[in-house]
């Protein structure tokens, strides 16, 4: 790619983690453009030009009816034609927690299953949710993850091996973190096709086999409940200085950063093919 990748990153009235999704994307090497979503349905040409795409976290009007929902369907509604387009060409996406919640209900995830492609005039049926947790009650709090070393996921790639259990932790803050599949042959399918990205790595909120995140088949689009974006500096981790020492002397760049710069050279690599 002969120009810096352009990231878009989409928010909306109660959207609260935009500043950090937009600083991971720009220390990853991304330029970076906020746009509301009300600009986005006016213009959705907007998205033309992006070459990745962010959906953050927080809470979406209020979070009123559900977690995501009035987002999710201002964006089926709306602009299902350009996210397809932009799915199609392979732009890397993701959604972080209320971003997370909101790509399953527009149908961006899980996505097409083998074999299939995007529906052209309407966008997909939900097929998993993200609904409230088993113990009734917000968790907010750092938890240890495990990146799987089969998932097909570009954001993920590297990430499976060689960090201690304090380094592989994420943040969440949620009420509505438990991923639930419509069915086990959905779970099932989505195991064996390697979209399961990253799991918790002990019971949290009750989410079917511990899923902490998925992708898409192509790995690009990918949606978890933990922030990555707030994992983007050794020093932000709640004990670092007793974290091992690659952690400490910064040798090696905290897991939530290396996510976004695992997606900007995807994106580059489309751009270059």
């Amino acid at each position: 790619m002969n120009r810096t990748p352009r990231a878009t990153v989409i928010r909306a009235p109660g959207t609260n983690c935009d500043a950090e999704m937009c600083r991971a994307f720009e220390l990853a090497g991304a330029s970076v453009r906020l746009v509301h979503i009300d600009r986005l349905i006016e213009r959705p040409s907007t998205l033309e030009d992006a070459d990745l795409i962010g959906f953050p976290g927080g809470f979406s009007y209020g979070d009123d009816i559900a977690s995501g929902r009035i987002l999710a369907a201002r964006l089926r509604d709306r602009l299902y034609a350009s996210l397809r387009k932009a799915a199609e060409r392979g732009v890397p996406m993701i959604g972080a927690c209320n971003g997370f919640q909101v790509l399953v209900q527009v149908g961006l995830l899980p996505g097409p299953a083998s074999g299939e492609q995007w529906p052209q005039s309407a966008a997909p049926a939900q097929r998993c949710a993200l609904t409230h947790n088993q113990t009734g009650r917000f968790i907010d709090r750092w938890v240890r993850v495990r990146i799987e070393a089969s998932t097909v996921c570009v954001w993920t790639r590297g990430l499976h091996d060689g960090w201690s259990d304090q380094s592989m932790m994420l943040p969440i803050a949620h009420g509505e973190g438990r991923f639930v599949a419509e069915s086990p042959d959905l779970l099932a399918s989505l195991r064996q096709a390697g979209q399961v990205a990253i799991r918790y790595a002990e019971p949290v909120n009750g989410s079917d086999d511990d899923i902490a995140g998925i992708c898409d088949l192509t790995g690009r689009i990918f949606g978890l409940m933990p922030h990555p974006e707030r994992y983007l500096d050794w020093r932000l981790h709640p004990f670092w200085t007793r974290l091992d020492e690659a952690g400490r002397s910064g040798r090696r760049e905290p897991p939530g950063l290396l996510m976004f710069r695992n997606a900007v050279a995807a994106a580059a690599e489309v751009a270059v093919s």
